[in-house]
């Protein structure tokens, strides 16, 4: 059997390392969906459009005693050198993301020159229930927010 051969067979039976495949913006689908408050006491949603054409879109609000007092504008877009979260708080200029780590049911990005998160987190605990985090320093101090949101029906 020639060298050529030889190889071509090692290789279909995978025994040379494989380089790992960037993910894809569909394995993010997950977060597609209209999202609520799971109390009283937490009152934003977030509303996120399915995996199209490499982009998500979603935008946020935040809503005390019936009045708007945050928004935010967001998306998931696939890029040559990975996924990226863009959030665009209050309008403002966008701020990116990278995806860093992700499963079947959750995805962190992180952005380490940013002042404040620095990581963003989403975690499908069940089909109902999304929870989406921030983390980073505020003020020289590490804090941590979870929102946990429920699936709305429409």
């Amino acid at each position: 059997m020639s060298k050529i051969a030889m190889l071509g067979i090692l290789s279909a039976l995978s025994l040379f390392p494989q380089e790992p495949t960037a993910p894809h913006i569909t394995a993010l689908k997950w977060i597609a969906g209209d999202w609520g408050p799971t109390s009283q006491t937490f009152a934003a949603e977030e509303h996120w459009l399915p995996p199209v054409a490499g982009m998500m879109l979603g935008m946020s609000r935040t809503i005390v005693r019936d009045k708007t007092v945050s928004f935010e504008f967001l998306r998931i877009e696939q890029r040559p050198d990975g996924i990226y979260y863009v959030a665009q708080p209050g309008g403002r200029p966008p701020v990116a993301f990278k995806l860093t780590a992700s499963t079947a049911t959750s995805a962190t990005f992180e952005n380490p020159q940013h002042d404040h998160p620095k990581i963003i987190t989403y975690r499908l605990e069940n089909p109902e229930i999304l929870i989406a985090g921030i983390e980073g320093d505020e003020g020289g101090k590490h804090k941590k927010q979870e929102f946990q949101f429920r699936r709305i029906s429409k």
